[in-house]
């Protein structure tokens, strides 16, 4: 059983796979308090499903692509299990994580984007760098930035870690925070082998609107 905030179909808003269509699965559960979290909603309300109901749901969608997010999703050691379930029915399986909590154990198939707290998250103290190590090459890491301050750290991290010859990097914005051009600009000045994403989800509908 894991406790399932929703299930929806929408089109992927963020990292490489951005605009396919794609399966939500958003679990229940948050061991960070972000300043700009856009997803509150997600840390107590939801409901029990097992595997099974999960997947029938997934598949009644007749998408390959599934992300499994939250909330943290890995705060419920469930999860692991429902990934390889979905990795060995053929599912194409993304993690979306906060990066605090060891992703280790996930399963090799799965494409992680994990996340690493910037300054004005307020979580950045909750950083687990190790995680870096069990990164693959197929993975990303994303930073979301709500001021000059979050990109120089951001670019300061990418630099020491070396990130950018290992995996995708993606920064964005924190929406409405600072402008896209700002940050923008600022990655063409300093040349950096980094990706610009938009959250495009909350271009096409309103930002607020949940299941999208």
């Amino acid at each position: 059983m894991l406790k399932i905030n929703e299930i929806f179909y929408s089109i992927q808003g963020e990292s490489t796979k951005a605009g396919l269509p794609c399966v939500f699965v958003r679990l229940t559960y948050c061991n960070l308090r972000c300043s700009y979290c856009d997803t509150e909603y997600a840390f107590e309300e939801g409901s029990d499903l097992s595997f099974n109901e999960i997947i029938k749901k997934i598949k009644s969608y007749n998408c390959n692509l599934v992300e499994i997010t939250g909330g943290e999703p890995l705060m419920q050691k469930e999860s692991l299990e429902l990934m390889k379930i979905l990795c060995d029915q053929g599912f194409d399986v993304m993690l979306e994580t906060g990066g605090s909590l060891p992703i280790s154990e996930v399963d090799k198939r799965v494409k992680i984007i994990m996340d690493l707290k910037t300054p004005s998250s307020k979580m950045m103290k909750k950083n687990l760098y190790t995680n870096i190590d069990h990164l693959k090459e197929i993975d990303e890491i994303k930073f979301v930035m709500g001021s000059k301050e979050d990109y120089e750290w951001s670019k300061s991290i990418v630099k020491d870690y070396k990130l950018d010859e290992k995996f995708v990097v993606l920064f964005s914005s924190v929406f409405g925070k600072i402008e896209h051009k700002e940050l923008v600009d600022l990655i063409l000045k300093d040349k950096l082998n980094v990706r610009y994403q938009l959250q495009m989800h909350k271009y096409i509908w309103n930002p607020e609107k949940r299941g999208v």
